[in-house]
């Protein structure tokens, strides 16, 4: 169906995904401006730690509860107010005179972004079927692979062109006009649809011969609870360094995780709207959708981390070249999804067996090159080749993921169920983010050759992809039995 009477689906697809691509660019954009920021701030490298790593918690933390809220009570109306957030949360972060007022704006932009983010697939579901859905999230699709490789090139971009000192605010308040766009946007091409959820429930209450409780039910319990959970289980993994508390704290995290789908399953025996439905988890393809998208962030944006490292520390390349090197790959991946979104329906999962494929090729070729990089036998840009596959994987997988997970979810939920996935990619991409660099760093610092410290975490990188393969396969087998029976 089409978006609404007035609203062209492309005007509604841009207002969605141009704040979206804000968001995301903002989670790696200042990766290459930290030692800028601390000789600009007087940091300590541990708050300069926590201009990331505040942003990257309050991103995860509020997804799911987010996703809920804009469901019930109307997406257009969170979504706008997400916006809002980060958007003053970006001035407040150009214009900050110290690391704390830095720390606490990114922390707003943060939350914005987590408020956002998930009522984009909730719009995309609501308004978008069949074959015009798939092309929406081969649309999504491209604004994710190209978000993660962008930021550190725009990063790079604006300290050459601006300075160390100045640079790195633009990064920040370049977002400010941007917003203000996004908000205008948003309240002329998104559909109002507060009214429309409000007709879905009436509908469900007359079909049902369940009673329907008419004050607004948010499941508080339940929102605090996963809340707290999410922030434990991924404060370990951003700060990068594990301490006994880290272990405590993560230990805490699975403990409230327990908590919450025991008092889920509570509350919806009580004939309360829970917040999250653990039934959704029942679905197979929603639940192996998660984890293997998971497993492939938890891979594949670890690269973007280790390169850059590798090309600077080792070879003494700038922070614009070692940017540069992603650009193939984003390009490609700009082309990739929108390609796929055309066909995923028909395809299914084996076009991302196909996407993991090409993933899992571009780590094992930058693998066989890495050592005549190192010798001086080929310049560093030459890297640049194998890892553009990246992009075609990424194209292949990310979108076609979406759609065909989210496809059984019925709209009304739609906003949960996408910012579960969403969660998976935070989730996937802390842990690849703390874990595969520090598997480099260790070999490094116990004396081992650089080369060493490269293969082995790009090894483990593609282990995951590995992983994410085999899960896929496994569904694959779930699709052809299922259409089998159809």
């Amino acid at each position: 169906m089409p978006p609404n009477a007035q609203t062209h689906p492309k005007k509604l697809l841009f207002a969605l995904l141009i704040p979206l691509f804000m968001a995301l660019v903002a989670v790696s954009v200042v990766n290459v401006a930290l030692t800028p920021i601390g000789s600009s701030l007087g940091a300590s490298s541990s708050q300069t730690q926590w201009v990331v790593s505040g942003y990257a918690l309050a991103f995860g933390v509020p997804l799911v509860a987010a996703g809920r809220i804009g469901d019930a009570t109307g997406r257009r109306r969170v979504f706008i107010i997400g916006i809002a957030f980060f958007t003053v949360g970006s001035l407040l972060s150009g214009l900050a005179p110290n690391a704390a007022l830095l720390i606490a704006a990114r922390i707003l932009q943060g939350l914005g972004a987590g408020f956002l983010n998930p009522q984009t697939t909730g719009i995309i579901q609501q308004n978008f079927s069949g074959q015009s859905r798939a092309r929406a999230y081969g649309m999504f699709g491209t604004t994710v692979a190209l978000a993660v490789i962008v930021g550190p090139v725009l990063g790079g971009f604006l300290l050459k062109i601006f300075g160390d000192s100045l640079g790195w605010r633009m990064m920040f308040l370049l977002n400010v006009p941007i917003g203000l766009l996004g908000i205008i946007l948003a309240l002329r091409w998104i559909p109002a649809d507060r009214a429309q959820l409000a007709a879905t429930k009436d509908t469900a209450t007359t079909a049902s011969a369940t009673p329907v409780r008419k004050r607004l039910d948010l499941d508080p319990v339940g929102m605090v609870s996963l809340a707290v959970a999410t922030f434990a289980l991924l404060l370990p993994f951003v700060q990068r360094t594990f301490t006994p508390a880290s272990w405590v704290i993560l230990a805490a995290g699975i403990v409230l995780v327990l908590f919450f789908v025991w008092w889920e399953n509570r509350y919806k025996r009580a004939g309360k709207p829970p917040m999250l439905d653990m039934d959704l988890l029942k679905e197979p393809a929603f639940r192996n959708g998660i984890l293997i998208v998971t497993l492939y962030f938890l891979g594949n944006t670890s690269v973007w981390l280790v390169i850059p490292i590798y090309v600077q520390s080792h070879l003494h390349g700038s922070a614009l070249l070692a940017a540069l090197i992603g650009v193939p790959s984003a390009l490609l991946s700009a082309f990739a999804a929108p390609w796929a979104g055309k066909r995923v329906l028909a395809a299914g999962r084996r076009m991302m067996l196909v996407g993991f494929s090409f993933s899992m090729l571009a780590i094992a070729s930058t693998l066989v090159l890495i050592t005549w990089v190192d010798n001086g036998t080929l310049p560093v840009w030459t890297l640049a080749f194998p890892l553009s596959l990246l992009g075609i994987g990424g194209g292949l997988t990310i979108s076609p993921n979406q759609t065909l997970t989210l496809k059984s979810m019925p709209p009304e939920v739609s906003g949960v169920a996408g910012a579960v996935m969403s969660l998976g990619q935070r989730m996937g991409t802390a842990v690849g983010t703390a874990l595969i660099p520090s598997i480099m760093f260790g070999l490094v610092e116990a004396g081992y050759h650089w080369n060493i410290g490269f293969i082995a975490a790009f090894s483990a990188i593609f282990l995951m992809l590995a992983a994410g393969l085999f899960f896929t396969v496994m569904d694959r087998r779930r699709e052809v039995r299922e259409d089998a029976r159809a």
